[in-house]
């Protein structure tokens, strides 16, 4: 049995889609977020979308490809992008985001990721930041959604 097997397969689709239109991109990218966990084996959580950090250049590749929309970001909330755009025609919607950063406090700061874990999936790589990192990030959104992930998050370690 192989990891795909234990994926819902509009979630497997949808990873074959980015898979496959990511193998244009010239830069790393990274699949984080619910998304990311679910790869790392949290079965029981479902991933309403599936986040995407890759480079400016990549990020409007991507979107373009998978027919998707650039959507100018006004800056505000807690979240920002370079380059933010939603893919609405797979089966679990792509959230691509490029040079993003989050508002801790009063400030800005980037959200990056110096690990690349590969997980291999049948026929595709797709690439997360490690379980550290991850749990990291969630940390520093601190929302309660993610504290709770990094919560969960730390079963794994």
């Amino acid at each position: 049995m192989s990891l795909m097997d234990d994926l819902p397969d509009d979630f497997a689709a949808s990873l074959d889609i980015l898979a496959s239109a990511a193998s244009e991109m010239q830069d790393p990218w990274w699949i984080f977020g619910g998304a990311a966990m679910v790869l790392w084996g949290l079965r029981d959580w479902r991933a309403p979308d599936i986040d995407v950090l890759c480079s400016p250049r990549d990020a409007r590749r991507l979107i373009e490809a998978l027919h998707g929309e650039v959507t100018p970001d006004p800056g505000e909330g807690l979240f920002r992008s370079q380059v933010f755009g939603q893919i609405l025609t797979t089966p679990v919607p792509l959230d691509v985001m490029a040079n993003m950063d989050v508002r801790a406090g009063g400030d800005w700061v980037p959200v990056t990721f110096s690990t690349r874990v590969p997980i291999a999936l049948e026929d595709f790589t797709v690439f997360t930041p490690s379980i550290n990192e991850q749990i990291e990030t969630c940390r520093l959104f601190g929302r309660p959604k993610d504290l709770q992930r990094a919560e969960m998050l730390e079963s794994l370690r």
